[in-house]
């Protein structure tokens, strides 16, 4: 990155800052519950893992994956910003943080890979973004799953997950597209949606957090186009990831 695109990202990203607490505020409605994750990240050495594709990965390097709290293992996206944030908030905790996402996962290779990348992590909180690829990939690279397996898959990944650690704080973020973006046709509004409410339902179902990205984001758009926020209506912006991260911290 040269200087004066350096220049030109960082005051993208200042102009998002100025416009997210109203975006929020409209998005998600204040609350006065202090959430059991909130109370955990509070408590000394607490381990908190990333996972899920491309937007959670968001070129992390894959060589310094078991250092925590690297900066570039967390990547340059939300996960990134978010940690960032807990990090800078929670000095004396001992905060050990994970990014293990990887680009163009569906939710079955997330089970492939979840011994390594979550089990043996031993993760006290863990936050989960996935889904675009489970729907897009059916689109683009001949993949053959459909919701059902979406569904059945996530399901037997939070279950499996709960059941090795009992008391582990679960995060699910809903997948999400900004509607304009250039990888974006007319079909994905209606069809992408059903992906979106069944994460929403795991949630409810398995009493886990939810982080409504879409919600947020269709409020995002009213400020600014997807351009702004993701040009390619899948992969957030810099103003985009920093959105998520303050999405993500009220959530909680």
């Amino acid at each position: 990155m040269d200087r004066r695109n350096f220049f030109k990202k960082a005051t993208l990203a200042g102009a998002g800052a100025v416009l997210i607490p109203e975006i929020l505020n409209a998005a998600m409605p204040e609350s006065k519950e202090i959430s059991k994750i909130a109370a955990s990240i509070k408590k000394e050495g607490t381990v908190i893992l990333f996972q899920g594709d491309s937007i959670t990965d968001a070129g992390r390097k894959r060589e310094d994956e078991d250092t925590p709290n690297k900066q570039s293992m967390l990547g340059n996206g939300y996960a990134m910003f978010t940690s960032a944030q807990l990090l800078a908030d929670n000095g004396d905790k001992n905060l050990q943080i994970y990014n293990r996402g990887i680009s163009g996962n569906k939710v079955y290779q997330l089970r492939e890979r979840w011994e390594k990348d979550c089990i043996d992590l031993k993760p006290d909180v863990l936050s989960i973004l996935i889904g675009v690829n489970d729907y897009w990939h059916k689109k683009k690279h001949n993949y053959e799953g459909d919701l059902a397996k979406y569904d059945a898959d996530y399901r037997d990944l939070v279950a499996y997950t709960k059941k090795q650690f009992p008391a582990i704080k679960i995060i699910i973020c809903e997948p999400f597209i900004l509607a304009g973006g250039t990888a974006l046709d007319e079909t994905w509004e209606g069809e992408f949606s059903g992906y979106r409410n069944v994460a929403k339902q795991i949630a409810k179902d398995y009493n886990t957090k939810f982080v409504p990205f879409q919600k947020v984001f269709n409020e995002a758009l009213k400020k600014a186009p997807a351009s702004y926020w993701g040009g390619d209506g899948v992969h957030p912006s810099m103003a985009g990831a920093q959105l998520m991260a303050q999405a993500w911290l009220k959530s909680i």
